[in-house]
């Protein structure tokens, strides 16, 4: 009986353990909606958002703190944070190294050009172009993919969108719902490709076999914000709907 009951105590204290359990999680914050500065110099957005939505079902504290795309996987493994909420597209390589929630979005990738631009119009026309991509991305990849073009990555994507206003690239891909938005604010910029990013969508982010079990946690937390409305909400208030 006794063994019993320090079992049934061992278990409660190692709910009580996660509960309590701080989670740091690292974001980029250069990509809006999902994660940026806000006025107040804080870090704001869907992902933040949803990682409250989240804490409030699995039962724990988090922080942010601001870690640049490309290096946001290196910090993970080396136990500078404990996750990753910065709309990461889910892809196999990146499998190699961490493990992935349950996607929470999913996109395409858009290319985006100069409205006064006529000389563009197909994709093979880009081997002799500059591209702009955002650091890290998917996006990146696909665009050094393309031989003979000129890749010109920049640390957030309002860089890449800056640059080719200012000609210093000729074209710019995107995700979708990032790009969407750009192109609502920037009339002069338009969409002139659409095409699938070949990733199964954003999602967190865990250190490869080391959280099994509060990765089921959170995808069973994912599930229980979209039955009861909450996902919906956030994807209103953050225009993605």
């Amino acid at each position: 009986m006794k063994k019993f009951l320090k079992l049934v105590l061992a278990a409660v204290l190692a709910v009580s353990c996660l509960n309590a359990k701080e989670i740091v999680f690292g974001t980029d914050a250069e990509y809006p909606p999902f994660g940026y500065m806000n006025e107040q110099n804080q870090i704001s957005g869907f992902d933040i958002d949803l990682v409250d939505a989240i804490s409030k079902k699995v039962g724990f504290e988090y922080k942010f703190i601001k870690v640049g795309f490309d290096a946001l996987i290196p910090a993970l493994k080396a136990g500078k944070i404990d996750a990753i909420a910065a709309s990461m597209s889910a892809t196999d390589e990146r499998r190699k190294s961490v493990d992935f929630t349950d996607p929470y979005i999913f996109t395409k990738n858009l290319y985006l050009k100069m409205a006064t631009n006529k000389d563009i119009t197909s994709k093979d026309q880009l081997k002799t172009k500059r591209i702009g991509a955002m650091l890290g991305t998917v996006q990146e990849s696909v665009a050094n993919s393309i031989k003979g073009a000129k890749v010109m990555p920049t640390e957030g994507i309002a860089g890449s969108i800056m640059n080719l206003k200012a000609g210093k690239v000729d074209v710019v891909i995107v995700d979708s719902s990032v790009g969407y938005g750009y192109l609502k604010k920037n009339k002069d910029i338009i969409n002139w490709l659409e095409e699938s990013d070949g990733s199964d969508g954003f999602a967190m982010a865990f250190d490869k076999d080391k959280q099994t079990e509060l990765l089921a946690k959170f995808n069973q937390a994912l599930k229980d914000i979209k039955q009861d409305g909450t996902y919906d909400k956030l994807l209103e208030k953050y225009d993605l709907k």
